[in-house]
Order: structure tokens, then sequence, then C-alpha cells
């Protein structure tokens, strides 16, 4: 009886590929996220509830601030590893991506507010998701302004700006499904609208302590916060709507044009990592053989 002749070839595996998955959000992780964004809430706005006698500005709390974020960041990394969403390969992408953030951000700041780091961040916290995503625009942020000696009273508040802006794309709906085009259009729009808020959120950082301003745009201390918001309005309009529509625009063309590519190698990078892998032990197929002992060594041989 002669038996088949078996195949050479390989059998090919039915098992459909895995997709990209973001670095996952704990608990821990989330409380940490959640505490951030309050207090930079609270650094942005409290000067619009503050006395007209108290004489406090951003140039003074800065420093405070500055002390409280970086913590907190560590927090954000440490509860995420903590609550296994983060490994070492995440680690190590966030230091890549950050490092190349900051090496984009000079090739455009000072000219007409064009900043191509702005799509690296949409695209790296869509893919990676929200909590990579403000761990990744606050780093990136820090790590420009020492690139470019942009260090001052503005930098925490650029750190917790860029944080947002990156958690933003990471919240966006759809990353299991939205693929293609329309991925690309609803990152476009959220590009384009995320620079204006960026602007503006850091404009009201700037505009409480500037001084010898027209009566209609200037901040006034102590009075009502629908009042001082109905200036803050004005003062966006007249100084910075120009800067902010060139990030705007640059972003939206950058996303367009290198999105999918970007996407894609984002993308294999993750699946490749599998920083959402669970760590398990398999079995052995069989038992494992105890060692045979020599004779005379127990007492019992002959």
């Amino acid at each position: 009886m002669t038996r088949p002749a078996r195949s050479t070839h390989p059998a090919r595996s039915t098992r459909p590929a895995r997709s990209a998955r973001p670095v996952r959000i704990g608990p821990r992780a989330a409380a940490a996220l959640v505490l951030v964004t309050l207090i930079g809430i609270a650094a942005f706005g409290w000067p619009l509830l503050a006395d007209r006698q108290s004489g406090l500005a951003h140039s003074q709390d800065a420093p405070w601030l500055f002390a409280a974020l970086l913590p907190l960041l560590v927090a954000v990394v440490v509860a995420t590893i903590a609550d296994n969403g983060m490994d070492a390969k995440a680690v190590a992408m966030l230091g890549v991506l950050a490092a190349v953030g900051a090496a984009l951000r000079p090739l455009g700041a000072g000219t007409a507010g064009l900043e191509p780091m702005f799509f690296l961040m949409v695209l790296s916290g869509r893919v990676l998701g929200p909590g990579f995503g403000f761990v990744l625009g606050s780093v990136t942020m820090f790590a420009s302004a020492l690139l470019t000696g942009g260090v001052g009273p503005w930098m925490p508040f650029q750190m917790l700006a860029m944080g947002w802006f990156s958690l933003g794309a990471g919240l966006l709906p759809g990353p299991e499904r939205l693929r293609g085009r329309a991925e690309l259009l609803m990152l476009a729009a959220y590009g384009f609208l995320g620079s204006f808020a960026y602007g503006t959120v850091m404009n009201l950082q700037g505009w409480v302590i500037l001084q010898g301003m027209g009566q209609g745009i200037s901040f006034h201390p102590g009075e009502p916060v629908a009042a001082n918001l109905a200036r803050f309005v004005a003062y966006c309009l007249a100084t910075s709507v120009g800067w902010d529509l060139g990030r705007a625009a640059l972003t939206v063309v950058l996303t367009l044009t290198l999105g999918a590519t970007l996407l894609k190698a984002l993308r294999r990078a993750t699946r490749k990592a599998a920083f959402d892998a669970p760590v398990s032990f398999a079995p052995g197929t069989g038992a494992e053989p105890e060692p045979a002992l020599e004779k005379g060594t127990n007492g019992s041989g002959g």
C-alpha cells in the first residue's frame, strides 16, 4: 500500500490578519488624564475669575504649572504601564515620534504659522490612541522647546494644549472600521479645527498678561466673564486668525497628501510591536521526562 505524497508547500494560515490596536487606556491612566485636564483648564482660565487687585498673571504661575505638569505626565505613563497599556516597545515608539515631531517644528515656526508637526500629532494620536497621543504631544512640545530655545512661561501651556490636540485625534470615531478617503477627510477636518482651537487656547494664555492694547480687545481683570470673553474673541479675530489659518491649511494639505502613507506605516509598526498582545505561558505539548537516577545515588540501587 503506497502512501500519498506529502505536500512540500507549507499550509496557509486561515487566521485573519490582526488589526493594529491603539495603546489601551486603563482606569488609572484615565484618572490621571482627567486630573491633568482639570488642572490645565484651571491654569488657563483662572485669570478670568481673578480679582482686579490680585496682581497675578500667567508669568508667575507658569513655573508652578510646569512643576505640577511633569509629575502628572510621568503619572500618566506609569499608570498606562501599570494598566498593561504600554510596554518598552511603546515607550521606544513614543521617543522616536517625539524626536521626529521636535525636529519638524523648527521647519515652519515663525513663518505664517506653518507648523508641520501638527499633522504628525493628528495621525499618531489616531493610530496609537488618546492616552499615547496626550503624552506624545506634551513630550514633543517640551523637546522642541529645548531644541529651539523656546523655553519660557508659555511652555507648560503649550505642552498642555498640544497634548489635548493629540488626545482629541485619538478620540475620533471609527478607529477599527473607518479607512481610506473618508478617514483622511475626517482627520483633515479635525486638523483644521484643532489648529484653530490650539491657537485660541494659547491666545488665552498670552492675552491676560498683555498690556497697552485697545479698549475693545484688552483683558480687564475683575470684570464679568462674558464681557472679557467678548473682548477675547475680538482679540483673536484681530491678531491671530491669519496665523492659525496658515497652520490649519498646512495640516490639511499634509494630511491629505501624506496621510495615507504615514497611517499605513504607523499601523504596520503597531501591528509588529503588538502593544495589545497579552503575555501568556502555554503548557508544553507532552510530559517532560524525569531525569534518570544513577545507581547508588539514593541508596536504592544495587
